[in-house]
């Protein structure tokens, strides 16, 4: 079964200087249970599809089909953790910001942080975790 079919994007960035083609020509299918790496050098456009296909870029050419309750996400190269929240705080932020802060959620975060083995690390800050320890709280 078909879920994600990605025709011919391409994207291009624009300087004050040039153009730069990030993308061109990428085309793939995705079925139910395909597990895909999109592999290549630094530079290549692989976080730059990453966001095309999330829906964080939608300045490209092209066609992306999904089928109706597909989610994609992922996680930057970078954390963006806030430094001075802990790290319970962090996990918090989404349903503060949704204004779905109520008890349900929060034992959903709750169950998460035990899941992912940071229950000790609840009160402490960003900078006292390792990078790996930041990305399970993103």
């Amino acid at each position: 079964m078909e879920i994600l079919k990605i025709k011919n994007i391409r994207k291009t960035y624009h300087t004050k200087e040039n153009e730069i083609l990030a993308v061109d020509n990428f085309s793939f299918n995705l079925n139910k249970g395909d597990f895909i790496a999109i592999l290549g050098p630094s530079g290549c456009g692989k976080s730059t599809i990453l966001s095309i296909l999330c829906g964080l870029d939608n300045n490209y050419q092209g066609e992306i089909e999904t089928s109706p309750n597909l989610k994609l996400g992922y996680m930057l190269q970078s954390d963006n953790l806030f430094q001075w929240r802990t790290i319970y705080k962090n996990c918090l932020l989404g349903l503060e910001l949704n204004k779905k802060l109520n008890k349900e959620n929060i034992d959903y975060v709750n169950n998460l942080i035990n899941t992912y083995d940071l229950k000790e690390f609840k009160k402490s800050y960003p900078s006292n975790l390792s990078g790996g320890m930041r990305q399970r709280v993103e």
